[in-house]
């Protein structure tokens, strides 16, 4: 059994997926601190300028978990983003079979940011052939705030025999805590894989969305060819 745990981010790139197609779960961490301007409520896309931010504007009072920042229903953020991407994606290969369902997803946004993002994650998920269960943190049976200790006690809820970490666990990461709980330590690694764009050079590290509305239903076979295969960590 093999978890993988990351924050809810808006739209994610592609090693974020390809993490969560290689886990038998993947833990949504919505009890962590709300951190602005990261990844946890915009993304990038590619126009003809360059890469552009999607931002979802909230609002939160520092220090916030990430479950309790909402959205700034005020704003017409949604309106934004699908003129911004049907201006620099009416063009792609698969604009048009993908745009009814992007206005359906941006139509009811939730008024949470957590739930925003879990909302973009599962329709990439869908259209890159991901369909690894999901769950959050939030609804597991743990209270702890130490980094390594939460992350063991998640994988202990879910019965994990194996946990797949970002590379930069390295950094962190207390793997003695793993070895007595009997699980193992799986470092993700990824190699960005190249495929068609529009305008010019190709641009890595956006939204998966890009891939998404560029390859169609091949989406999946290119995410998956930027998977590094690694066995678990030693101590």
């Amino acid at each position: 059994m093999l978890v993988s745990i990351h924050q809810p981010q808006f739209m994610p790139w592609l090693g974020y997926f390809d993490k969560m197609d290689r886990a038998d779960a993947f833990v949504l961490l919505d009890t962590v601190q709300y951190k602005k301007n990261e990844w946890q409520n915009r993304n990038r896309i590619k126009t003809a300028k360059g890469p552009m931010w999607l931002t979802v504007p909230v609002r939160y009072r520092f220090p916030a978990r990430i479950d309790e920042v909402a959205v700034h229903s005020e704003v017409p953020w949604p309106r934004k983003h699908l003129q911004a991407l049907r201006t620099n994606y009416a063009g792609s290969a698969h604009w048009e079979s993908q745009a009814a369902a992007l206005e359906a997803l941006y139509a009811e946004p939730a008024a949470g940011l957590a739930g925003v993002n879990a909302d973009s994650i599962a329709w990439l998920a869908a259209r890159l052939g991901i369909d690894t269960e999901m769950r959050w943190a939030s609804s597991l049976p743990v209270a702890t705030q130490e980094p390594t200790q939460r992350l063991v006690d998640l994988c202990r809820a879910l019965g994990a025999d194996a946990y797949l970490s970002g590379p930069d666990g390295r950094n962190y990461l207390d793997l003695a805590r793993f070895a007595a709980a009997g699980i193992d330590v799986i470092f993700h690694e990824y190699e960005h894989p190249e495929y068609p764009q529009l305008f010019g050079s190709f641009v890595s590290h956006l939204s998966a969305l890009d891939l998404v509305l560029n390859l169609g239903p091949d989406a999946g076979d290119v995410l998956r060819r930027g998977r590094v295969e690694t066995g678990p960590a030693r101590l």
